[in-house]
């Protein structure tokens, strides 16, 4: 983990302070940025996400799909949990927390916003640090790049239909044009773009293809963190009236990451999957790609919108909770492996090896 990975809410936590005082002391600038429109994508942010996004597609072998096979309980337990649990249930915990339980302290106009950027947020499975969490708790790498080359295949076709459907859920408008023009934008070229770049690189050798990777990484976070200041100038004033909001909205989100991470390490102890297997499983089931949902929500919604600033809660919660759910898939090593065979418990030999 380098250190913009490891100290990523700290950077976050700064790009907002620095956001919202550059918001309050040049509005007319800020603005201004925020008037750079084309077909109703903010021009300055669109570099910044193809900065952001591409040099994460470049890490991806989309070749190493035919090893799904090899590990299908695995991938089976994060395509559930990324595919039919979090994104429903991160719309519930919107419902139930900002629709009802917090809807009180929030700007009665941003309700749905606010929704619907959670919504885009648990939609996107991750696709970057991801890595970082597989490396950090032993995870196999092959596994890890077999499991996020099909995410991101997946997206490809679902992402748009999934959020449209939780967005009818939650009885808010799908603007459908916009919404496939970000799908196109954010992951379907980025992907066609990704690819060629991926080709020329590996070809003029690994050293190079690790050289030139490790600094597209560093572009990659430099852009996210430039998109942050920029959309926390906009959204400063809310923020300084009602600073409450950040912590209301991390809310959900913290609470989803557990749920679907706790969930998705069981169902792997259940199917007795390797503890190598099972960790980037559960990790890859539990995070997500907010790199693509600030993107959407900015186009969906605008940059003032309470989707763009949900989007970006996301951000600065993401990392130390995921650190969190490495720390216990780690420290539970022992016992994950004790209850997969039992008779480690005892130091008895398995009866099944001691057959062979």
């Amino acid at each position: 983990m380098n250190l913009f990975e490891k100290y990523l809410s700290i950077w976050v936590a700064a790009c907002i302070l620095i956001g919202i005082s550059l918001g309050q002391l040049f509005p007319q600038t800020a603005h201004f940025l925020g008037g750079l429109n084309l077909a109703q994508v903010n021009l300055p942010v669109g570099i910044l996400i193809w900065i952001m996004i591409i040099p994460m597609l470049v890490k991806i072998d989309f070749s190493a799909l035919h090893q799904l096979k090899r590990q299908w309980k695995g991938i089976s337990v994060t395509l559930f949990i990324n595919w039919m649990i979090k994104p429903f249930l991160m719309a519930f915990l919107g419902w139930l927390f900002i629709r009802h339980l917090f809807t009180s302290w929030l700007p009665a106009s941003q309700i749905d916003s606010y929704i619907a950027g959670l919504i885009l947020l648990a939609a996107a499975p991750c696709t970057a640090m991801v890595f970082v969490w597989s490396r950090l708790t032993q995870g196999d790498p092959l596994f890890t790049l077999s499991q996020v080359a099909l995410n991101d295949t997946i997206m490809i076709v679902a992402y748009a239909p999934i959020v449209a459907l939780l967005l009818g859920f939650s009885s808010i408008p799908v603007p459908w044009a916009t919404l496939l023009v970000s799908v196109t934008l954010y992951i379907i070229l980025p992907v066609l773009i990704s690819r060629p770049l991926r080709l020329y690189m590996t070809t003029r050798g690994t050293s190079y293809f690790d050289q030139v990777r490790h600094q597209m990484a560093f572009m990659s976070m430099g852009a996210l963190l430039c998109t942050l200041i920029l959309l926390f100038s906009f959204q400063g004033t809310t923020i300084v009236k009602q600073p409450a909001i950040i912590a209301l909205l991390a809310i959900p989100i913290i609470l989803n990451v557990i749920i679907n991470s706790t969930l998705a390490y069981w169902l792997n102890l259940k199917l007795r999957v390797d503890h190598s297997i099972a960790c980037p499983s559960t990790l890859i089931g539990a995070s997500n790609f907010f790199e693509l949902a600030v993107a959407t929500a900015i186009s969906l919604y605008g940059f003032q919108s309470g989707a763009a600033l949900a989007t970006v809660v996301g951000v600065l919660v993401e990392v130390p909770v995921m650190l969190i759910v490495v720390r216990a898939v780690n420290s539970s090593r022992n016992w994950y492996t004790c209850h997969q065979n039992p008779a480690l418990k005892t130091g008895h030999p398995d009866p099944v090896n001691t057959s062979r």
